[in-house]
């Protein structure tokens, strides 16, 4: 790990950067739109523009890069994102705002997937997997920072927009500066839905499903915290709790899904999810309790992305993983942009305790098709080894891990 710390740093530095500003927007509209007297439906809108923008951006950025190159590609898309993040306070318009989430979403789309191609190419075999860690421990931390940055700041003013657009800006440089040659981009061998859904079901539907929910936890996160009259303070303190779960839990819940059936695992995550958000909706718990509902919620969620890219990787060949983890990112936003909408809709007709409603009845769906595709088929005769991954990772770093791990089965 220190050998590739010594070598990827900057890069990984200028990704922690942008974790950070990318956190600070996410849960600082939130909290300024219900000050601002959006209505939740208005917010949950803003919040869906982005994982818009992501999902374009990830289907449209390879093309860019392979045209005018990474370096040009970072430079537009960030310059972009620091402007849009100092337009926000000045634009206090629910539709503005929604079709600068949908440019940010884009921009950050883009940015991603440059900082992991040029990580990818900095790694060797040999360390490609530590990299991979390295990678997603620092998004988690830079998620996790943004939080306590919110703690400190009014959102009310101008400063939380501000220091954002300073750190994206300040992300470039490192990477930018970085004694490495900026890689070749090459497109993947697309795999049709049909061919990936045929080959692991349980793999595509969950995408879907964790796509909605991660988006509608963390999306509406801020909304949730502001209908139930918290302190900004303690929104930040929940949406930092989140990313501290899944970072805890990444590990022990990797460790069994090498042990056991992935299905079942993620079958008995799910029910463990949606007990849990049943007992969140319908008991109000004090913010005390909230804290490791939240530790607990990410810490279910994150791994769930892993163990689905994990399962499907099972079931493919060595050539048809770079196709494979286009469509499951594909799958993972299209489910994303539903998240926060339907979530805004539960949490509009029956108050705040519809956002853990509406994630319980998607953990409910989520455990009764695991637990039916078990009864459908008998599990891989070998297993991949597991590799946790941000949910916030592009294609290329998903392919990536879907690559090391040479041994492949096609049972069931």
């Amino acid at each position: 790990m220190l050998k590739v710390l010594a070598h990827s740093w900057p890069l990984l530095l200028g990704v922690m950067l942008l974790m950070v500003g990318n956190g600070v927007q996410g849960t600082l509209l939130g909290v300024r739109g219900a000050a601002e007297n959006f209505s939740t439906f208005q917010l949950s809108i803003v919040m869906s523009a982005y994982f818009v923008g992501f999902l374009g951006g990830s289907r449209i950025a390879p093309t860019m890069i392979r045209r005018v190159g990474h370096v040009r590609v970072f430079s537009a898309l960030g310059s972009m994102i620091s402007a849009v993040l100092i337009l926000y306070p000045l634009l206090l318009d629910w539709q503005a705002w929604s079709v600068m989430r949908v440019v940010i979403g884009f921009c950050f789309s883009g940015i991603y997937v440059t900082a992991e191609s040029w990580l990818n190419n900095t790694a060797t075999n040999e360390t490609r997997g530590q990299t991979l860690s390295a990678y997603m421990i620092v998004q988690m931390l830079g998620i996790i920072a943004s939080q306590g940055l919110l703690a400190m700041g009014d959102p009310k003013g101008f400063g939380l927009f501000i220091i954002p657009s300073v750190l994206v800006s300040l992300a470039f440089m490192p990477i930018l500066l970085a004694d490495t040659p900026a890689p070749t981009f090459e497109d993947a061998k697309r795999m049709s839905f049909s061919q990936l859904f045929a080959t692991s079901p349980l793999g595509c539907a969950g995408m879907l499903l964790t796509g909605c929910i991660y988006a509608g936890m963390f999306g509406m996160a801020s909304v949730w915290g502001a209908m139930r009259a918290l302190t900004f303070g303690q929104i930040a303190a929940y949406g930092a709790a989140l990313y501290i779960g899944g970072l805890l839990l990444q590990y022990p819940i990797g460790w069994a899904s090498d042990r056991m059936d992935r299905r079942a695992l993620i079958m008995w995550l799910s029910v463990a999810g949606a007990v849990l958000m049943m007992v969140a909706t319908f008991v109000k718990l004090p913010f005390t309790l909230i804290l490791p509902v939240a530790l607990l919620l990410g810490g279910i969620i994150n791994p769930l992305y892993s163990l689905l890219i994990a399962l499907t990787n099972d079931y493919l060949t060595k050539e048809d993983m770079p196709g494979a983890s286009a469509g499951l990112i594909f799958l993972n936003g299209f489910g994303a942009i539903f998240g926060p909408l339907v979530s805004g809709w539960f949490m509009a007709k029956i108050g705040a305790g519809g956002y853990f409603l509406f994630l319980g009845l998607l953990f409910v769906v989520l455990a009764g098709y695991a637990g039916w595709r078990i009864s459908r088929r008998s599990g891989p005769v070998e297993q991949a080894g597991f590799t946790s991954l941000s949910p916030n990772a592009s294609s290329l770093a998903v392919g990536a891990v879907m690559e090391m791990d040479p041994r492949r089965s096609r049972a069931g």
